[in-house]
């Protein structure tokens, strides 16, 4: 008998950071590999909020705080949710989590039984059906096409939802695709939703305030107020505000939910950490000001990605109306061969020959839950993209 639990058996390491260890890997042996696999912005914290952080050391606020969040976090997520959403919530309708992978993770355990079905578009951020199986759900993957910008029709949410579904789980902008739902695009899947009363909506909104060319966001119990007794709403200050380390996420819903996920956290991890809820106090107060300076960044990453990428013969980049990554289509390279003899059978036979022979190192589309595409993080410098797509351009052309 196995040591191990059954339960392990249902999910697989996180591929992303299997990808990037690997880089890493190869970076410690001497190459010079360009790791474009990471979602971590390249920028560093803002001054006021590491500021903030050094204030509550020095004033001794390093104790334990309640399990999930102190109450001056959560009455700044309330304001923040009131100030960009227009919605009402109470600190009690508040969870804080160490990162938002937490908080969604939390919910699951909190409301899943055998059998309950979550539905989940693809391309997807790889840990949502993991964290379902662990659960014990069900993951119901659902496919968008490159032809629909990667996005879900209300016609493909309708045909997936069974008596079974319990979560529908809603990113936007997207990991992997950057992909953004505009209102109406958003309406149409609310409209759908607002005919099922027993599906609940979880809304990853990480992304929110990484969007370009005018595009604006919006969540979808702002977009169809009759959806708010059964909509989690989760973020966290990760992205946005260049804290990935600090470790803080949230999420807004009703309190019956917000209780339940609570008592999964107070026996689990308990508090995060009480210095980074503090600096994440200021990062929702504070001054917003970097952000539109560090999107203007991103566009002109992502433009130059986009260009570079699209100028090669048998991959199609769309362009993503936020986020930092792009998810170009091989299409047109499956089948061929490199110089060294790899046949390029499938997305992952292409990013593992693309690290190997072009020290490129990027995610596969099968780990997103789509192929045959590739994903690329643009949360880097200028010059180490520039020469990144300089290498996979020269790589696909000596593809025969």
């Amino acid at each position: 008998m196995s040591f191990l639990s059954a339960t392990l058996s249902r999910v697989k390491p996180s591929p992303t950071i299997a990808m990037t260890a690997k880089a890493a890997e190869l970076k410690t042996a001497g190459r010079d590999v360009i790791g474009l696999s990471a979602g971590e912005p390249d920028f560093d914290t803002p001054q006021n909020i590491k500021d903030a952080a050094v204030a509550a050391i020095a004033a001794g606020k390093t104790k334990y705080t309640a399990p999930d969040g102190i109450p001056e976090l959560k009455q700044a997520v309330c304001a923040k949710m009131k100030r960009d959403h227009g919605l009402e919530y109470t600190p009690a309708q508040i969870s804080v989590g160490t990162g938002g992978k937490q908080t969604l993770y939390n919910a699951l355990m909190a409301t899943m039984n055998d059998g309950d079905e979550v539905i989940i578009p693809a391309p997807y951020w790889v840990s949502y059906p993991d964290m379902v199986l662990l659960a014990g759900g069900t993951p119901v993957v659902v496919e968008t096409t490159l032809a629909n910008s990667f996005k879900l029709t209300a016609e493909q949410l309708e045909a997936a939802i069974t008596p079974r579904t319990k979560w529908f789980i809603f990113n936007s902008p997207s990991n992997p695709t950057g992909a953004g739902y505009s209102r109406d695009e958003l309406k149409a899947l609310t409209d759908v939703l607002m005919r099922h009363p027993h599906v609940w909506i979880m809304s990853d909104d990480m992304y929110e305030h990484l969007a370009y060319d005018g595009f604006e966001f919006c969540t979808p119990a702002e977009v169809e107020p009759g959806l708010y007794d059964r909509t989690l709403t989760c973020n966290g200050v990760s992205k946005a505000y260049a804290m990935t380390g600090w470790r803080i996420g949230y999420a807004a819903g009703p309190v019956e939910l917000i209780s339940a996920m609570r008592k999964i956290q107070s026996q689990s991890t308990s508090n995060p950490c009480s210095i980074s809820q503090w600096a994440a106090v200021e990062a929702l107060n504070g001054t917003q000001d970097f952000l539109a300076p560090n999107n203007e960044t991103f566009k002109r990453r992502r433009d130059l990605v986009v260009r570079m990428l699209d100028e090669i013969d048998g991959i199609t980049c769309p362009t993503p109306e936020g986020a930092f990554y792009v998810y170009p289509s091989i299409a047109g390279l499956i089948g061929k061969t490199t110089p060294a003899g790899t046949v390029i059978e499938n997305d992952e036979a292409f990013a593992t020959a693309l690290l190997e022979d072009a020290d490129v190192a990027v995610v596969f589309g099968a780990a997103f839950g789509l192929s045959p595409n590739f994903r690329v993080s643009y949360a880097t410098s200028d010059a180490a993209l520039t020469e990144a797509c300089a290498r996979i351009q020269r790589f696909c052309a000596s593809l025969r």
